[in-house]
This record gives C-alpha cells, structure tokens and sequence, in this order.
C-alpha cells in the first residue's frame, strides 16, 4: 500500500458516501495514455485501476446511463413530514 502523494494537475478527489476518510482519486497520464483511478483510505492507497484512454468514452456512457435511470426513478417531489390527514 502506497502512502498519498500529491495529485497530479489534471485530477479529482471524490468522498465516498460512507464517510470522508474513504476517496476515489481520479488522475490522468497523458504521457502513458491512461487514466488512474484509485482507492484511498486514511491517505492510503487500497487499490488502483488504469482505464486506456480510449476506454474512457465508454465509462462515461456507462455512468450516464446509470445516472438517467436514477433520474427516471426519482420520486417527482420532495417527501413532507406531514401527510393528507396528518397534523404537524
């Protein structure tokens, strides 16, 4: 496990859910035409992935179709405390 080193220029950091001690790293190496994603804990690095370039078209589709079903599930409005024949 490698212990964190700063992010390249071209990167993001993004919590997970589950607390902030927990992060994906998103980093691109246009030298090596690959971006590296990679799992961080506590500042440790837990696991990476290297995506070709070309690959990530398709990633991102992927993300986008995942992201248009959650959207098309949605409820419409937001859920209120109070209900039809409910009193507050």
């Amino acid at each position: 496990m490698a212990a964190a080193r700063p992010l390249p220029r071209s990167g993001s950091i993004y919590l997970d859910s589950r607390g902030s001690e927990r992060a994906l790293r998103v980093s691109w190496h246009h030298e090596a035409g690959v971006v590296v994603l990679s799992l961080w804990r506590d500042n440790v690095c837990s696991g990476s992935f290297r995506l070709a370039v070309d690959e990530v078209p398709d990633l991102i589709d992927a993300l986008r179709a995942g992201l248009d079903t959650a959207y098309r599930h949605a409820p419409t409005r937001p859920h209120s405390a109070v209900r039809t024949g409910e009193s507050a």
